[in-house]
């Protein structure tokens, strides 16, 4: 078990996931899938899930509805040891739902948002700060009302001596209105990827987002898909390759068990090259089962994962 305590902030919903489609959806029309799933989604939750299986102590904030998918949510946390004791059902408001379709390594999503949107800094449980050494956040661009309070929430959590993270997501109305000059400072990793660094800069290149971030930033991983991924920190760049494979199932959460990855060795102290391998490998490790937590069952089973079709011990890592 891992000895740094965790919270995490943030969205809740369940995943709907269809594979196996016949083509794309037309107004007027039906096409067929041939496989369906019912998962925990969210990139909050399967980060908090899949971190909680590698054996750091993982609390969550966020709304869900008193409703069959906020049972759902809450059975799920329970069977993967994440601590609910913030977690918020609100009556008023339906648990949010992602119906994805898959596509090989492409997906199109549609998200009600429902709970999530209403989740506000008075939530956060400020008292009990003090049980944690590091808090997450993901997903900002759905979560309109915590988003107004995004610097003061990482502000406040730093007064309190803990560690922070950030993975903003993409921004479904694409404008990324974020005030990172602002924010940024607070955040002690910062989580993009390849196109929200992009998208957020209005940068045609990562290394030119990068340094237009450079003033702003402690460190930035950037995920870069089966490129590996990329670390800036103090004016260098780090590159990891990424792991290559043949059992490719689908690529949901991969981006959330990069994070779950980066910020176990992060909390174990381990050295930034260190951190981005294993980011990478807990992201492949994602892609080789149907959405975000699957492959997470339990700690031994991504242990055998890894040595099974990655040749990979972890122990090294």
């Amino acid at each position: 078990m891992h000895d740094k305590k965790l919270l995490v902030v943030g969205e809740l919903n369940v995943d709907l996931i269809l594979n196996g489609i016949k083509g794309f959806p037309k107004v007027g029309t039906e096409i067929i899938a041939s496989q369906m799933n019912l998962t925990l989604g969210s990139s909050s939750a399967i980060f908090a899930s899949n971190i909680a299986a590698l054996g750091v102590p993982t609390s969550f904030c966020g709304k869900i509805g008193k409703d069959d998918f906020g049972d759902f949510v809450k059975g799920k946390f329970r069977e993967r040891g994440v601590i609910s004791d913030f977690l918020i059902q609100d009556e008023s408001y339906q648990t949010g739902l992602t119906i994805v379709l898959n596509y090989d390594q492409d997906r199109a999503n549609v998200t009600y948002c429902g709970a999530m949107e209403q989740l506000g800094i008075e939530d956060i449980p400020w008292e009990n700060l003090d049980q944690f050494d590091h808090l997450h956040f993901s997903n900002l661009f759905l979560q309109p009302k915590i988003r107004k309070e995004i610097k003061q929430l990482f502000q406040k959590s730093k007064a309190a001596g803990l560690t922070t993270s950030l993975d903003l997501q993409t921004d479904p109305d694409g404008d990324f209105d974020f005030d990172y000059r602002a924010c940024l400072p607070y955040v002690d990793v910062f989580l993009p990827n390849e196109a929200e660094i992009k998208g957020l800069t209005g940068k045609s290149s990562v290394e030119d987002a990068l340094e237009e971030l450079s003033p702003f930033v402690n460190v930035v991983a950037v995920k870069m898909g089966q490129k590996g991924s990329m670390l800036f920190h103090q004016g260098t760049i780090i590159h990891e390759e990424g792991f290559v494979h043949d059992h490719f199932v689908d690529a949901i959460g991969a981006g959330d068990s990069f994070n779950a990855g980066f910020i176990h060795h992060f909390l174990a102290g381990k050295p930034w090259s260190t951190c981005l391998r294993f980011a990478n490998l807990t992201g492949a490790v994602n892609t080789t089962a149907a959405g975000g937590t699957t492959a997470f069952e339990s700690l031994a089973a991504f242990q055998e994962t890894t040595k099974k079709l990655f040749n990979v011990n972890t122990a090294n890592l």
